[in-house]
């Protein structure tokens, strides 16, 4: 979806709908207060959270003050100060959260997992890094130790997201796989870090199929050559990372506040959703049923 138009569009038709019942279940502070409204409605702000990353802008402030000032004053009139802006972002935290289930892909029975790094700040700066204390926490990954947090993912054949997660940098990978299959069907794939058999047996419960590679000092498992395949196809899910890593940039360490991490995160995530073009595998019409 390339189309500012349509874009907004999308986004304005889904807050109509949300914000009436999303301000149904706020919980109240116990006294009045004002609530004057902005200059730019909450359609807006999320549709410039999502430009951003759909634009490939490496910084938010060369986007909002060289781009959106300059050419887009005819779309959004109401553009505050950049530091006002800043200030209103965080309010795109939980629509942006719901709009994900809104644009996300569909279970086609065929699920890849794995989960990547979200560093914070460089690992020379951890001592002294005060943005994340105490909520991020160092991990490590293939590539090495980092200190930030994981995000993990489902994905289908397709290439589209199913569900996400984000945790600290030292959870289990396994921890989160229930919540990621919770919607999912037939055969969900992942790497051997996932190797676990009450994993196996609790996704059993849900009547999926949970299928890993096997350790060299493991009895093989003998697989049918269609999930042989998928097996060894999983990778798709690293050119996914690859795309929301470097191109819709969810992962940077010059983040100042916890609810701006979360806005770029999840500006990055939708602007995926909405890409027209996505890494897949070509998987032909004769593959098994799965559901």
């Amino acid at each position: 979806m390339d189309s500012l138009t349509e874009t907004f569009c999308l986004i304005d038709d889904f807050c109509q709908a949300f914000a009436p019942e999303w301000e149904k279940r706020l919980l109240a502070e116990g006294h009045k207060k004002r609530r004057r409204a902005t200059s730019l409605c909450l359609s807006e702000l999320m549709t410039l959270a999502v430009l951003f990353h759909q634009l490939r802008f490496r910084q938010f402030k060369s986007f909002y003050l060289l781009h959106a000032q300059r050419f887009l004053r005819a779309e959004f009139p109401g553009l505050p100060s950049y530091q006002r802006c800043l200030e209103l972002l965080p309010r795109c935290i939980v629509p942006m959260s719901a709009l994900f289930e809104a644009v996300k892909g569909e279970c086609t029975g065929i699920s890849i997992l794995d989960s990547s790094p979200i560093a914070v700040c460089d690992n020379l700066r951890i001592a002294r890094h005060r943005v994340f204390a105490g909520i991020a926490a160092r991990g490590k990954s293939s590539t090495g130790w980092f200190f930030g947090f994981k995000l993990h993912i489902a994905i289908n054949h397709r290439g589209e997201l199913l569900s996400m997660k984000v945790t600290a940098g030292n959870v289990d990978d396994r921890k989160p796989v229930p919540f990621l299959c919770r919607h999912l069907f037939g055969r969900v794939y992942a790497d051997k870090g996932y190797l676990a058999q009450w994993l196996v047996e609790r996704l059993r419960q849900q009547q999926i199929e949970f299928m890993t590679k096997v350790r060299k000092n493991m009895k093989p498992v003998e697989r049918s050559p269609f999930d042989q395949a998928l097996l060894r196809r999983r990778s798709l899910v690293e050119t996914v990372f690859g795309e929301l890593k470097n191109l819709c940039q969810v992962e940077h360490t010059r983040h100042r506040s916890y609810g701006g991490f979360l806005v770029n995160l999840m500006g990055g995530i939708i602007a995926y959703c909405l890409a027209p073009n996505k890494p897949r595998l070509p998987l032909a019409s004769t593959a098994p049923a799965l559901r």
